[in-house]
């Protein structure tokens, strides 16, 4: 094999290689860098530096090729407002990408952020200009932000100087996550002392019944009457068929 066919090979190797680290076709340009990088036994071996063990082998591209990405996330709750501020400001960190979404935080879908959550890889670190464009609440944030950590990514919010890629930022959502806990546990406490001080008042929860004891007597006594239409006997009280049905069951189950 000529020294030019075993080139073409190479490059053929490395564009297959580089297309499967980035996600997308490289260009003619990134190519050609990691190939001329490529240590001169490498090259004569025909093997491409992915696919090669050892420290001089694989630091031919893994600069290139496992460099870790900052991706940027911009949010605006209405078409009146603008985008640029929060892209200028991921620009100006080394946002490489930067997703956006033109939709109100309490949506849940948001193809955006899904797009952005989809894109990043192990290593990568999610960039926000501040902690409100990702969560739609303190839940939705800590929940986010644990799923990244899980998934081997970082994350950032520039106006908050967040960096959970940092022991300080770690900390940081630590405590986020344990002052979101004790949120949810005062929300409990207050909704089950709320339900038993109105059972104490006698104050039963849930949907006021449609019939008072008497009306329902006469309901039944009417519905034990075989000459009276249904509809009438609706029509008489002010119910629906299927109040009229629930009630005449539960007398036959009494």
């Amino acid at each position: 094999m000529s020294s030019e066919q075993k080139k073409r090979l190479l490059k053929a190797k490395v564009a297959v290689a580089l297309q499967n680290e980035l996600g997308r076709v490289p260009k003619e340009e990134e190519i050609e860098q990691v190939t001329l990088s490529c240590p001169r036994h490498v090259q004569s071996g025909i093997r491409t530096p992915l696919q090669t063990k050892g420290t001089e082998k694989s630091q031919a591209t893994g600069n290139l090729l496992n460099t870790v990405m900052l991706i940027g996330y911009a949010r605006i709750s209405t078409h009146d407002q603008t985008l640029h501020l929060q892209q200028d400001a991921l620009e100006k960190a080394g946002c490489e990408k930067i997703f956006t979404d033109r939709v109100s935080g309490s949506k849940a879908e948001r193809k955006g952020l899904t797009e952005a959550l989809s894109h990043l890889r192990e290593g990568d670190t999610l960039v926000v200009w501040r902690l409100d464009r990702l969560g739609r609440s303190l839940r939705h944030l800590i929940d986010t932000i644990t799923e990244l950590h899980d998934r081997g990514v970082g994350f950032k919010s520039l106006t908050e100087n967040i960096d959970t890629t940092t022991s300080g930022g770690k900390l940081v959502f630590h405590i986020f996550g344990a002052l979101a806990e004790f949120e949810r546990e005062i929300i409990k406490e207050r909704t089950q002392a709320g339900l038993q001080s109105a059972r104490s008042r006698g104050k039963v929860g849930g949907r006021p019944k449609a019939l008072t004891p008497k009306e329902v007597q006469i309901l039944r006594n009417m519905a034990a009457d075989k000459s009276l239409a249904v509809s009438d006997i609706c029509k008489t009280l002010g119910i629906g068929r299927t109040t009229f049905y629930r009630y005449v069951k539960a007398g036959e189950r009494e």
